[in-house]
């Protein structure tokens, strides 16, 4: 079973290359962020006609998530519990083969400091308490999505440049360790615990020529599915496309 997370960073403005990469990379399940649309916007018919069943959640101009699956997928929830006043779209929780899947989108943060610093805190401290309460129900489960974290140094090309960036600072690597702790394994981590590997590169300063790239997209496995982690990577090519995302989709193998 191979399940991706893919930031596509606007859906309908990068859909040829989201097809052609479902195309190419097959995946059975994929987590997608940033959809940069209304619900009735969402491109259904084009993904259905790929082969993927599709449950979304979408926000105009900004934010947004959705799961694929080439097998059924029942909805759970789409708002992280916490906070009645947040309508950013920003989480689904659904069940795809017995598994337990949830999609983020988790905020950016910054400018630091800052009411956006903040909400990315309080954010975080959210879907911890909700990680907490998927373990006690004795499931497989697997948090995947944008983090807009880099987790340790080894995740970015340039530490010293991030320190006062909302994507590194010590407040929100301290929630993702804890997060971590809480009961679960960084997938990707687990398979290369020495090597540098970036999911996202900026559109400016030639990042993507230049390799100067962050690792801020990831799946988290608990306990119960730990064991059947088989392989994973980055489809780097894929943001070498034409009108690329900023992001690269990450991807994972279950036995």
């Amino acid at each position: 079973m191979k399940i991706a997370t893919f930031n596509v960073n606007g859906i309908n403005g990068r859909l040829d290359n989201l097809l052609r990469w479902l195309k190419e990379s097959d995946p059975d399940v994929v987590c997608l962020q940033e959809l940069k649309t209304v619900d009735d916007k969402f491109p259904e018919t084009a993904i259905n006609d790929a082969g993927y069943h599709a449950v979304w959640h979408g926000q105009k101009s900004w934010n947004g998530v959705a799961v694929l699956s080439k097998t059924e997928i029942k909805e759970v929830r789409r708002i992280l519990p916490g906070d009645p006043a947040d309508s950013q779209s920003r989480y689904l929780e659904v069940i795809i083969n017995n598994i337990l899947l949830v999609c983020i989108y988790l905020p950016n943060g910054n400018p630091y400091p800052g009411e956006k610093f903040d909400y990315k805190l309080k954010w975080f401290r959210r879907l911890t308490t909700q990680a907490k309460k998927l373990l006690t129900h004795d499931v497989p489960v697997i948090i995947a999505g944008d983090f807009n974290v880099m987790p340790t140094e080894l995740d970015t090309y340039k530490p010293q440049k991030y320190i006062n960036d909302a994507l590194f600072r010590i407040e929100i690597r301290d929630a993702y360790k804890a997060l971590l702790e809480s009961g679960y394994t960084d997938a990707i981590r687990k398979l290369y615990p020495k090597e540098a590997i970036y999911t996202f590169w900026d559109y400016f300063r030639k990042a993507w020529e230049r390799n100067a790239g962050l690792r801020i997209d990831h799946f988290l496995l608990n306990k119960k599915i730990l064991s059947r982690l088989k392989a994973g990577g980055v489809d780097r090519d894929v943001r070498g496309w034409e009108k690329a995302s900023d992001h690269a989709p990450v991807w994972i193998e279950l036995k």
